[in-house]
This record gives structure tokens, sequence and C-alpha cells, in this order.
């Protein structure tokens, strides 16, 4: 089983002050984990955390993971915009399909670029400029396998680059006066399982000393990127990073250190592992229906978590109000023109009444992010539980002017 992170009487006290629904944050358990994170790769003198700003774009929770030492990777100029805003020094900018501005903008505040497609090396001398440091992703194409479990399939995925390009890259930037390279890959997402990213680092650590030998390229850094998830379902088991920080560790020093590269920084990009399980939507039921199946109506709806909906993922689900209820199959729906909005389906959970309040887990990282407004359904508020147990707005829920202020012509702007 699940247990959320905030009491009853916690949750009681916020609903009454910030009406549902709402993405509830927990501080402690942020810091704690970027603490942990910090610690299973203090062997790498140079390691730093550049959490996904995609996965969490808030500011106050940007300011937390700045305060334990992260960095932030953006993917849009926008993302760029805030992290300056908030005095960030260490930026990475990990694009694709990027437009001529993105990439000036990112030269211009000293973004670290990877570069996603090996076209994009003429594309962002000719609109920005190379600078001294450019980084290059990879895609080694086929299927991604922890022995004889396929974790993904990199042939698939619209990001990176080709061998065979990636060596010519580091050859043209290495020609065009570039002075220090790095290498990024993801070959799999939500990986639940301490050997993916000792088995990712030792296949680029491996291909670190091909680009070494093949253009003379002595890699600055690695970013071994996310992909280390979460155990969205109590039937899973959480990963330690710990043992996969010693696992990296390992082979760092079996391939890397012998052959003269042991000064290569190690960079991370763990949005889901540092943010997901420290968050919460809280929601309350509105309606029970009965039909062919138990439908438990919630005021939330997939424009606050599309992760249910889009990918048919996992949350679990806590009913604070009466976690001692009889067993019921439901299913737990939002309230959009959509069959696919559902939370739960066919889930056993204890009985749900009208007004009780129903705590949906591990929405902390790309769960407020993925929202948007179909049936016109303004997102939600941001709240974040503090260390001293105090509830701080965050983000304020939208309003309906909110959705009308980039409209003209018919008076709704206004």
């Amino acid at each position: 089983m699940k247990t959320p992170f905030v009491s009853k009487e916690q949750l009681d006290q916020i609903t009454k002050e910030f009406p549902t629904p709402f993405h509830l944050y927990d501080e402690k358990g942020i810091r704690e984990t970027a603490r942990a994170v910090n610690e299973a790769f203090a062997w790498n003198s140079g390691f730093k955390e550049y959490f996904a700003v995609k996965a969490t774009p808030n500011p106050s929770i940007l300011k937390i993971l700045q305060e334990e030492g992260c960095g932030v990777d953006c993917a849009t100029d926008v993302e760029v915009m805030m992290a300056k805003k908030l005095d960030f020094k260490d930026i990475s900018f990990t694009s694709n399909d990027t437009r001529a501005e993105e990439f000036i903008y990112a030269r211009e505040v000293g973004a670290v670029i990877n570069l996603d497609a090996y076209e994009h090396i003429a594309f962002l001398e000719e609109v920005a400029g190379l600078p001294e440091t450019v980084s290059l992703r990879y895609n080694p194409g086929g299927v991604f396998a922890l022995g004889t479990d396929i974790m993904d399939h990199p042939e698939e995925s619209k990001f990176g680059m080709t061998k065979a390009q990636l060596l010519q890259g580091y050859k043209d930037l290495k020609a065009k006066g570039v002075k220090n390279f790095g290498l990024h890959a993801f070959l799999a997402s939500n990986t639940v399982t301490n050997d993916y990213y000792p088995t990712l680092a030792g296949q680029l650590f491996e291909l670190a000393l091909e680009i070494k030998e093949e253009t003379g390229v002595e890699l600055s850094f690695i970013n071994l990127s996310g992909g280390v998830g979460i155990d969205y379902s109590p039937a899973d088991k959480q990963n330690d990073i710990a043992v996969i920080g010693q696992g990296v560790h390992e082979k760092f020093d079996q391939i890397l250190v012998p052959n003269g590269l042991g000064q290569i920084k190690i960079f991370t990009e763990l949005g889901r592992f540092m943010l997901a399980s420290h968050g919460h939507l809280v929601t309350k039921v509105l309606h029970l229906k009965d039909t062919y199946r138990h439908y438990v109506g919630v005021d939330a709806s997939a424009v606050n978590l599309l992760r249910p909906a889009m990918y048919d993922a996992y949350h679990h689900i806590t009913n604070v109000s009466n976690p001692e209820g009889p067993l019921q199959v439901v299913d737990v729906t939002g309230s959009l023109c959509e069959n696919n909005d559902k939370f739960a389906k066919n889930r056993e959970l204890p009985e749900a009444r009208v007004g009780d309040t129903l705590v949906i887990h591990d929405t902390g990282a790309h769960g407020f992010s993925m929202g948007y407004q179909y049936n016109a359904r303004l997102r939600s508020a941001e709240i974040l539980l503090q260390e001293d147990g105090s509830a701080k707005l965050i983000r304020r829920a939208e309003k309906p002017e909110d959705y009308f202020a980039t409209l003209y012509g018919f008076g709704l702007e206004g």
C-alpha cells in the first residue's frame, strides 16, 4: 500500500482554504531526494543533476532544487527564460525541431546546447554561431534490453543521431573550433530497476573511448539523461539511487579511468525520480453513478493529470476520508467529454462517498505540466506543503478570464 505524505487532518485544513482539485508537493521529500541523488554521485567531482523543467515547471519547486545544488535542463526558450529569471547558473538546453530564435536565446544566455540532430550543427552555426561547448545526443537504434527484458525501442524514437552521425559531428565541431564536448543519451523511460543507469553508463563510457580513438575528442561530460523511474504501483519496487550511483561508479572506474578519461563529469536529468513521488493530486468525490459499472466521479479530470488517459498509466489512489470502508470495484472518472477521462478502471477501492477526499499519488512530475484546457476546464492550483507543515499557494488556479485572455474581438478578453 502507498501512504500519502500528508495526513487527513492536514488535508482537511488545506481543503478548507484551497478548493479542490489541486496538486500538492512535499518540500521535505523533495529535499531528501535531491540530497540522496547528490550523495549517490558524490564520487564524481563534476557531478550535476540537471532537473528536467518540463516535469514540474514551477519556480517555487525549482528554487528548492537550486538550493540543493541542482541545475536545470530546458526543452524550450520559455523554460530557459524561467531558469534565467531564477538566476540558475547551470542550464542545459535539450530541444528538437528547434526554432532559430530558441537557439539564439540559448546561446545568448550561455546555456549548454545539446543538439538532437547532426543537421542541427550547420543550422546552429548559421543562426547563432557555435559556442565553445556543444553536446550531441546519441540514439543507438535497435532495442534496449537488460538481459532478456526489452526496456524500450530507441530505433522508434525521434530523438538523437546515429553513431556515424555522432562521430562525424564531433569531427566537424572540433574542426570549427569547439573546445568542450558532451555526450547525451536517453534509451528507456521510467525504468524500475537499479541496472538501467549502470548499463547505459557502460555503453556510453565505451562509446567515449571510441569517440576519442576515431575523432581525437576527449569528452568533458557524459549526460545519462533521465529514465530512472518510480514505483507508481505498490507492486513495483522503488529504485535505490545509492545502488544505482555505485553501479555507475564501478563502470566509470572499469572503463574510463584506466583509459585516461577519469576527468569526465557525469550529469543526470532525473525529473521523474526527483519529483514524481513528492506530488499528490487532491480531488473530491462529486457524484456516484451505477450503470454497467460503478463510477466515482471526481472534480479533477485529465486536464489536471493526463497520464492515465494518454498512456493508460497507473496512479495509486487513497480515499483519505474513508480508508477503512468496504472495498468496491469502481472506475474513477473526471468530467471531460472523453471516455478515456478515467483515473482508475475496475479498481478495488474503499467505498467512496460524495464529498470524500481522494489522493491520487505520484503526480509530482509530468502531472500539472501536461495539463491542458479541453472543454474549457481550467488548470488547477499548485500548493507546497512546507517543511514546517504549513501550506503555501505556489500557483493559483486559473480563472475564466485567463481562458479568455488571448481572444480578441468578442468582448471576452476583458
